[in-house]
């Protein structure tokens, strides 16, 4: 077959393959630092990252911003918590929202992992110019809001 029909799918060249593939390898790249340096896994290493920049959140919140599952997150911060790197208080005026922040031992372990998280982003990155980058920056700004757009009500 010499020409492909426009409506094949070429899941190799389909975008969201391609996003999720390269979303993966990054991530797993990453993955294996925080996991063999301090046995953290991606959705905890999430939590740890959005709770140290948006200290306070709930693990509602935290999924949200994340776009991690909800179940995700809370067996991650019932994970991080037992390992004394989360505290959960809870909300006076709402006692079933928590209120999550990073005890000293996760403090430490952001500030360790939060370099080489940006290291090896400019490791990926290298070879790739400014403006490059800066336009990859605008093209996946705009693919988000563009499926936000899509996809709500």
């Amino acid at each position: 077959m010499s020409e492909q029909d426009d409506n094949t799918l070429i899941l190799e060249d389909f975008l969201p393959y391609r996003l999720a593939i390269l979303s993966h390898t990054v991530s797993s790249l990453i993955a294996r630092v925080y996991d063999q340096r301090f046995g953290l896994t991606i959705p905890e290493w999430r939590v740890i990252a959005i709770v140290g920049r948006f200290p306070g959140l709930s693990a509602v919140e935290v999924a949200a911003r994340t776009m991690l599952d909800k179940v995700a997150v809370s067996r991650a911060v019932t994970k991080l918590i037992k390992a004394g790197r989360i505290d959960r208080e809870f909300a006076d005026a709402d006692r079933r929202r928590s209120i999550l922040t990073l005890s000293e031992e996760g403090r430490k372990v952001h500030d360790e992992v939060a370099p080489l998280a940006l290291e090896m982003e400019a490791d990926i990155l290298h070879g790739l110019s400014d403006d490059q980058i800066e336009s990859l920056n605008i093209v996946i700004e705009r693919l988000l809001a563009r499926a936000r757009l899509i996809s709500s009500p």
